[in-house]
């Protein structure tokens, strides 16, 4: 079993920057440009890279911690051959590529981004959506083309050309893009009036989209390969909810919040009601003596958790309703009631009185 922590000298409590630090000073003293023809300093940095690969990633590192890189049930080929191109990876750490690590690739397309709305019931079971929208794709007239095509004269169709540039190893030959061909290897002898030489059209999609459940404004949802079609492939298509406001539930992540308004004699005397949920009216028992700002939570009765890890829950908080018009009877009766319980309340008509004054 190959030890990836002795082949970059670093110890297993290593931490990301210290194994950065270990990979660049190694990755440069065997880098194949550096050992032209040098078998055993390729293979070391191809070692140096999967070491690196492996470790500078969290679950591959954890994995590999476990099982180590022999075990099937662990890596399971996340070595070498789980990053590819080892020079993508050199690329990422030193922030250009050499001679020795290939052409550049092509670029993908744009990702894209659309908006789908949603009701506060569609984020309790998940719903399916149909999206409408634009994207770039092949030009139909020239099949992408952009025309009739000729090899570039100027790299003769290979799209880069020789340079000299100045880098870690001293000064050397680099490929970079052919300026006359953008890099393309070809130039257009005749263009598409379709397209315009783009070799791209917009066209309207109409796509079906799974929307899972517990999804949040805030989160994007990633339909791969549905973005605008580029050299190197398409882009990628995110998918934004916009979540309507419910008009009696307010939401906080998986949980729900309902205000219940109480009379005096309901929180007094305690009370049977219904609240609503996005499943139904739910009944809800208060007791007597039940005060202003009181709240009651209803387990299971919110939004899922992300993951599907069970629901939240419905949390309804009491607010106290004090009437404004009352009858005759209704007012001698709480006078009666204030009388028990030793409260001084207004003589009747004094407000009117106050009222009165107040006008003018």
């Amino acid at each position: 079993m190959k030890d990836y922590y002795a082949i970059l000298g670093v110890s297993k409590e290593a931490g990301a920057d210290d194994l950065k630090k270990a990979y660049r000073k190694l990755a440069l003293q065997y880098h194949p440009d550096k050992n032209p023809g040098d078998k055993a300093a390729e293979e070391h940095f191809k070692e140096i890279n999967e070491a690196y690969a492996v470790l500078s990633d969290p679950d591959k590192r954890s994995n590999y911690d476990r099982y180590g890189t022999a075990n099937p049930g662990g890596l399971g080929g996340t070595g070498a051959q789980g990053f590819g191109d080892i020079f993508d990876l050199f690329e990422q750490v030193f922030g250009f590529r050499t001679p020795g690590g290939g052409s550049p690739r092509a670029p993908r397309g744009e990702d894209l981004e659309t908006t789908v709305q949603l009701e506060l019931s569609d984020v309790l079971h998940g719903v399916e959506k149909e999206l409408v929208y634009h994207r770039l794709v092949n030009c139909e007239t020239c099949a992408g083309q952009g025309g009739k095509r000729e090899p570039c004269k100027a790299c003769g169709g290979r799209g880069m050309v020789e340079q000299m540039q100045r880098t870690f190893f001293g000064n050397m030959v680099a490929q970079v893009p052919c300026v006359a061909c953008r890099g393309r290897g070809y130039t257009l002898k005749e263009t598409c009036e379709t397209c315009k030489g783009q070799g791209r059209m917009r066209r309207e999609e109409h796509l079906k989209v799974q929307m899972p459940p517990g999804l949040d404004d805030n989160q994007l949802l990633r339909v791969s390969g549905m973005g605008n079609l580029g050299p190197g492939g398409p882009g990628d298509l995110f998918v934004r909810p916009d979540i309507k406001p419910h008009p009696s539930l307010q939401r906080e992540g998986p949980n729900l919040i309902y205000s219940l308004e109480l009379g005096l004699a309901q929180a007094a005397l305690g009370s049977r009601t219904h609240v609503p949920g996005l499943e139904g009216d739910l009944e809800l028992h208060v007791p007597p003596g039940t005060k202003d700002g009181e709240v009651f939570e209803l387990d299971g009765k919110g939004l899922p958790y992300p993951g599907g890890r069970g629901r939240g829950k419905l949390q309804v908080v009491t607010t106290l309703k004090v009437p404004t018009q009352l009858s005759s009877k209704a007012r001698e009766l709480l006078r009666q009631y204030a009388q028990e319980m030793g409260e001084e309340v207004a003589p009747d008509g004094l407000w009117d009185k106050v009222k009165r004054v107040f006008r003018g």
